[in-house]
Order: structure tokens, then C-alpha cells, then sequence
């Protein structure tokens, strides 16, 4: 009689390895990162375009005819977005410099305001000055931040861009090699594990599939509420300060707390003599962020990765620690993925009956290669 379950769990030592390759290739990532970046993108391109190129091939298309439709027209939508913000700044307006300086500004004079409020209602605080010990500690930090690391972080994001174009070009070829490239590697696989090994390689691919398009609606659905909200209460661009704080809110904590910043300077600068716009937008930024927490994110990702609580989070820390901020972004879907490699890759060294289907085809073979030699 059999005990075990059909689909066993994996255990302290599969998970152990499963955490362990996540790390290493998190570092491994971080020291390639002028390639990942791009790979990564390539990687969320191709698995937006693909269901339209999919669509095209059931309508009767060949598959390289869907790819170049497809590639073509999202060129062309890159291209005409271009000419766009191109045409846009050509027009007279403020420098980005100016406007970098005009909202930090404004941020910094919503401080000091809150602290002078603050000092007002609780007169312990004025006693230890907080307002004057946290504007000379936020001064000196902006103005160390501008001098030691501004021009820093312009030229890496000006080293960054030709690596970038490489994902367009990345995506063009998923879409038309990605069948043969599973084919490739399903010919490596033996016999004995072949279906479980396609099962995996569809698993991987699923798991993917669910999480970069669970991504992209919920990067959607972010804008269009956070746009929403920031528009009832008057602030300036609104559909352009939601879609940079929703695609901010891929890094998990880091990302809220830099959107959340963002909209509180520009609000604080669009009405500096009423605090109240700034607190407003404050009150919609939380409002999003739990309605993304409790609702948005269980109907896009809540059925992607299927992770235990804590070991997301220890997981989001330890990627966080080994690769900074890109840690931060690719260590849950690059977990998922490690996830079910580890897994089936446990299923199938433990599964007795694989591997003695594997060595009679292993001993099969070497009868035959050998029955010419008696």
C-alpha cells in the first residue's frame, strides 16, 4: 500500500536549496545587473505582447507574421511616445533642474510647517526644538545629496540608456524563438522524466505568465484610482504622478515610501499656503496603497506566487541585503520561479519510479548499443 500523497510537499532541504539559489542568483544578477535590467524588461515586454501575438496566430497568421505585427506596432508605439514627450518639451517651460528644485522646495517647507505645528500642539516638542533640529539635519542632507551623489546618479542613468535599448530587441526574439527554445531544452531532458520536465517548463512559464501580467494590471488599476483621487483634490499632472508612484510601488516598501514623497512635494508645492492639499493627498496615497493591499493585489497577483507570508518578507529583506534595490524587485518573481524548478526538480530525484524507469532506459540502451559486440 502507498501512504504518500500524489503531489508531496517539498521539504527543509528542497526549500533550503530553493532559498539558497535564489541568493546566489541574486548576487549573480547584481554583478550582471547592465544585463539583467534589460533581460528583465525584455522578459515583462514579451509576456504583455504575447497575447495579442497569440490572438493574431488563432486567426489564421503565421507565427513569424504575428511576431513582426506585433513587434511593429508596439515599435511604433514607443516612437510615437517619443516624438510626444519630445514635442512636449519643446515648448517654453521650467527646466527639469528648476522643477527638481521647485518640488523639493516645496517638500521641505511642508516639514517645517508640520513641525511647527506639532511644536504648537505639544509644547514638550518645542522645548527640544524638534522644528530647527530636523530642518538643519533634512538641509544638510539635500544639500550633501546634490553635491555628493546627484551627478553620480545622472551618469549612471545616462550609461544605463543604451543598455536599455537591448529590450526591444530581447523581446522580438521571445516572442519568435521562445517555442523553439522550449523545444531545445526538452530534447536534453531523458525519457524516464520527460512529461514531468514539460510539466515544469509549463509551470515556469505559467507562473511567469501570472505574475508580470498580475503586475501590469495592477500597475493599471494603481494609476487610473491614485489618478483619480490626486485629481478630486487638485493636484497638478495627476495621471503622470499616479503611473510614476504605481510603477515606484514594484519595489515592495522602498518604492510606497518614494511615491508617497513624490505626490506629498508636489502637492505641497501646488498649494504651499494649505497644508490641508498636502494631508489630502497623504489620506489618497494610504487609501490606494491599502485598497492595492486588500483588494487589487489579491485579484492581479494574490494567485501567482504562492509563497508563505514570512517567507516573502524574509525574503524581500535578504534580497534586499544581498542586491539593494534590484534585490528588492526581482527576488519575489525570481523566487517563484527558483520555486517550482526546486520543487519539481525535488519531485523528480525523490520519485522512485522515475528514476528506475531511468535506469532500465539507461541499461535498455547499453544492451542495444552493445548487442552487435557479443
Amino acid at each position: 500500500m502507498n501512504f504518500l500523497p500524489s503531489q508531496q510537499r517539498a521539504g527543509p532541504v528542497v526549500w533550503s536549496g530553493i532559498i539558497a539559489a535564489t541568493c546566489v542568483l541574486l548576487f549573480l544578477l547584481q554583478r550582471m545587473l547592465f544585463l539583467a535590467v534589460p533581460f528583465l524588461l525584455a522578459i515583462v515586454l514579451y509576456y504583455i505582447l504575447q497575447p495579442p501575438m497569440q490572438r493574431l496566430i488563432r486567426l489564421g497568421l503565421s507565427h513569424n507574421a504575428a511576431t513582426l505585427i506585433v513587434g511593429g506596432a508596439f515599435l511604433l508605439l514607443l516612437v510615437a511616445a517619443g516624438l510626444v514627450l519630445i514635442y512636449r518639451d519643446a515648448g517654453p517651460s521650467d527646466s527639469w533642474q528648476d522643477m527638481l528644485g521647485k518640488y523639493l522646495s516645496g517638500g521641505l517647507e511642508f516639514v517645517r510647517q508640520t513641525m511647527l505645528a506639532l511644536e504648537r500642539q505639544f509644547p514638550i516638542l518645542k522645548q527640544i526644538k524638534l522644528a530647527r533640529t530636523v530642518n538643519s539635519r533634512v538641509s544638510a542632507f539635500t544639500g550633501t545629496f546634490v553635491q555628493k551623489h546627484l551627478t553620480d546618479i545622472l551618469v549612471s542613468a545616462a550609461a544605463w540608456l543604451p543598455s536599455l535599448l537591448l529590450a526591444p530587441f530581447l523581446t522580438f526574439f521571445f516572442l519568435r524563438d521562445g517555442l523553439r527554445f522550449k523545444k531545445f531544452l526538452a530534447r536534453a531532458v531523458p525519457n524516464a522524466f520527460f512529461e514531468k520536465t514539460l510539466r515544469l517548463l509549463h509551470e515556469v512559464d505559467q507562473t511567469a505568465h501570472r505574475y508580470f501580467q498580475g503586475l501590469f494590471k495592477l500597475t493599471i488599476l494603481d494609476t487610473a484610482v491614485l489618478a483619480f483621487g490626486l485629481w478630486a483634490i487638485g493636484v497638478s499632472s495627476p495621471l503622470v504622478l499616479g503611473l510614476i508612484a504605481a510603477m515606484l510601488a514594484w519595489v515592495p516598501y522602498v518604492g510606497s515610501i518614494l511615491g508617497c514623497m513624490l505626490v506629498v512635494m508636489v502637492a505641497s508645492t501646488d498649494a504651499p499656503a494649505d497644508p490641508g492639499v498636502a494631508y489630502m493627498a497623504i489620506g489618497v496615497f494610504i487609501t490606494v496603497r491599502l485598497l492595492d493591499d486588500f483588494i487589487f493585489m489579491p485579484m492581479t497577483l494574490g494567485r501567482s506566487l504562492h509563497i508563505h507570508p514570512l517567507i516573502t518578507v524574509l525574503m524581500i529583506f535578504i534580497g534586499g541585503s544581498v542586491a539593494g534595490v534590484a534585490g528588492l524587485m526581482l527576488v519575489l518573481p525570481l523566487l517563484g520561479v527558483v520555486m517550482v524548478v526546486g520543487e519539481t526538480l525535488g519531485r523528480l530525484i525523490t520519485d522512485p519510479r522515475l528514476r528506475a524507469r531511468h535506469r532500465n532506459a539507461m541499461a535498455l540502451r547499453a544492451r542495444q548499443a552493445s548487442a552487435d559486440l557479443v
